[in-house]
């Protein structure tokens, strides 16, 4: 279905297509903890033939402790190596306001779009939900990509009320971090009419439907992640939960040991986090 475009912005802004596997980056650091322009070409140069686009600063790129700086210097070293594939610039920020004044940066940076949590502390609930998305939507000129997650915000898991922050122009994706297969069958039942990509390793294979898969596995084996989203057989997904078991991925600190293997194998210089 044609989705119109909010007043002020340009209809003829492009509008990244979301499928297949999107990496949500790790944040590689220097030894002063400064952004490792270097080990970012690295780690997305050697991604991009396994990717469909890159999806820096979120939660696997620790975006909740990230400095101002940090954050734009990401932003800026994904774009400047993305060879054409869509950044979204992941803004793990709880109102509004805020959001729409890192929205504004990341288009100065050249991001593609921006992907956006519900509002937090808890207590929004549904309601807040939608009308959270509405000013986001409305005052950002780029693209908005729902990160649907409820761990944070406390926000009920709601297939409606997500359907309808879907239906709002701006939305150009879900990332349905729910955890939940059924949850994410119920939303795909709702036709929400923007794609739908798992945002849990263990859950690739058990939705058909979804468009794509955006999980911290994909900075390490990408390939692997795109063999089990495009059979959706058991073994496949068996070998995805092997690799998440031997890396830790389901761990509170997953993206610590995302970067100590991306460390031994060279592609980071430092495994260092940022706090």
């Amino acid at each position: 279905m044609p989705r119109s475009e909010p007043a002020g912005r340009e209809a003829a802004t492009p509008r990244p297509d979301l499928e297949g596997v999107v990496v949500p980056l790790v944040t590689p650091l220097d030894e002063r903890r400064r952004v490792c322009k270097g080990s970012v070409a690295r780690l997305v140069s050697g991604l991009r033939p396994y990717v469909s686009a890159f999806m820096p600063t979120l939660s696997t790129g620790e975006g909740w402790h990230l400095t101002l700086s940090q954050w734009a210097d990401m932003v800026r070293a994904t774009v400047a190596n993305a060879d054409g594939a869509p950044v979204l610039a992941g803004v793990e920020l709880g109102r509004a306001g805020p959001v729409l004044e890192r929205a504004r940066l990341a288009a100065e940076l050249g991001a593609d779009a921006v992907v956006v949590p519900p509002p937090f502390p808890r207590g929004a609930g549904c309601p807040g939900l939608l009308a959270h998305y509405r000013q986001v939507t409305a005052g950002s000129e780029l693209p908005v990509v729902v990160y649907h997650e409820n761990a944070v915000s406390g926000t009920p898991l709601d297939a409606g009320a997500l359907a309808a922050v879907c239906a709002l122009p701006g939305v150009i994706g879900v990332k349905e971090s729910s955890g939940s297969g059924e949850f994410t069958a119920e939303l795909l039942a709702h036709r929400p009419g923007v794609p739908v990509l798992q945002g849990w390793e263990q859950l690739i294979t058990s939705v058909p439907g979804v468009a794509g898969f955006v999980g911290p596995l994909a900075n390490l084996h990408p390939g692997v992640c795109r063999r089990a989203l495009d059979s959706f057989a058991e073994a496949d997904q068996r070998a995805v939960d092997a690799l998440c078991g031997q890396y830790h991925l389901f761990d509170e600190d997953w993206y610590r040991h995302v970067k100590l293997e991306l460390a031994r194998r060279g592609t980071i210089s430092t495994p260092l986090t940022v706090r």
